[in-house]
């Protein structure tokens, strides 16, 4: 099924689901450790699926903050409902200044070709790890601290394997979409070992209450979280999403509404809202859109069916959300991030020039090195603009 310039079918669905490696292990986490509400989480990925793929009429995906959501997430005692909300708040208020004073555009101009090819290649570079590390955990399920052996062998391995066998066989299929099947099939594989034993059928949505943060509140928000994220959010889920965009879909009508500006404004906008949910900030991302792209999304549609699954779920599942999304295993997720760095890392095939790459190699090993995005810009951006100023050619 077709509509306009959206598309409606299983290839599109199966492209859509190609981000979830992303985003569930770390929603699940901020659910689970920090106590947000699952249904507000949901509602929130949901209705900016909607909106961006009604607005853009692309794949154009949405993420945690992942920066926030791994300090969240890791320092529970620190990082307190108030705190993610004070995070929101704030986030989309920097995020709309440089939209409306049009600062995100003057900044754009320090991301060169190099110095985004080469936030992009670290991030497919980090991806690629993050899903390998996932497919060689002995644990079957996200969130599970057991493992389940076949024999003396972890099957949560075996089980990747096969995923990535099944998505390679499958990745130019139209009938199979990889990311669809391979979703299927893990399922199916972790059922008969109980992924839905302590599932309690409750139906409607979680508590969701409006959060007003206090001084202090907004103080470690902005130093802790906000501070550190947003160079990584400029330089990767506005400027870096902008560029892959049109590196995927041209430079014409399809990408006419994608802007640093558009980009900034929107995430801005979505994340005040959040913020008042003490929901999961968000934010797009060029992995996400290299990703949803890989397994098969190029309209809109595909995130307005993500969306409205996501909704549906929020609202009408959200006692048995958390479990729900714990039957994709941990296999299955890293095969979706083992392929979404993939192609991001592959944007690099349009640069020749050994300079170039010198700068695109210095960022990417920086950022694999740090595992900060923001630090290696600032490293690209230093010995960019020096080796301009002396002249030195490599």
């Amino acid at each position: 099924m077709q509509s306009g310039s959206y598309r409606f079918d299983r290839v599109e669905f199966a492209g859509s689901l190609g981000d979830l490696g992303t985003l569930i292990p770390l929603a699940i986490g901020l659910i689970t450790i920090n106590g947000l509400s699952f249904s507000a989480v949901f509602l929130w990925v949901g209705l900016f699926y909607l909106i961006a793929g009604l607005y853009y009429r692309l794949p154009i995906p949405v993420q945690p903050l992942k920066l926030v959501s791994a300090i969240a997430i890791a320092f529970p005692e620190k990082i307190t409902i108030p705190v993610i909300a004070a995070t929101g708040v704030l986030f989309g208020g920097a995020l709309l200044v440089l939209a409306f004073t049009g600062l995100i555009d003057r900044l754009a101009r320090l991301f060169t070709r190099p110095i985004v090819r080469g936030i992009q290649l670290g991030l497919g570079f980090i991806l690629m790890i993050k899903g390998l590390e996932l497919i060689n955990r002995p644990e079957l399920l996200p969130g599970s601290s057991h493992s389940i052996s076949l024999g003396s062998i972890p099957l949560n391995p075996l089980l990747g394997l096969a995923a990535l066998a099944l998505v390679l066989c499958l990745l130019n299929s139209r009938r199979y979409p990889a990311a669809l099947m391979v979703v299927i099939a893990g399922i199916a594989v972790a059922l008969p070992f109980g992924s839905l034993h302590d599932l309690h059928w409750e139906f409607g949505p979680t508590a969701m209450d409006l959060v007003i943060p206090g001084v202090n509140d907004f103080t470690t928000a902005l130093f802790l979280l906000v501070i550190p994220q947003l160079p990584l959010t400029i330089g990767n889920a506005v400027i870096g999403t902008s560029d892959t965009a049109r590196n995927l879909f041209g430079s014409g009508s399809a990408t006419a509404r994608v802007s640093n500006r558009s980009f900034s404004l929107g995430m801005g906008l979505i994340n005040l809202c959040v913020g008042l949910m003490a929901a999961m900030p968000l934010c797009h991302g060029a992995g996400g859109l290299a990703a949803h792209y890989r397994f098969g999304a190029r309209t809109g549609g595909s995130n307005i069916m993500l969306g409205l699954l996501f909704i549906l779920i929020a609202l009408a599942f959200g006692g048995i959300g958390v479990g729900l999304l714990s039957t994709i295993p941990n296999a299955v997720l890293g095969v979706l991030l083992l392929f979404a760095g993939l192609e991001l890392a592959l944007l690099i095939r349009d640069v020749r020039e050994r300079q170039e790459l010198f700068i695109i190699l210095l960022i990417a090993g920086i950022s694999l090195a740090t595992a900060n995005m923001g630090i290696a810009f600032v490293a690209g951006i230093i010995v960019s603009g020096f080796l301009r100023w002396r002249g030195i050619k490599i």
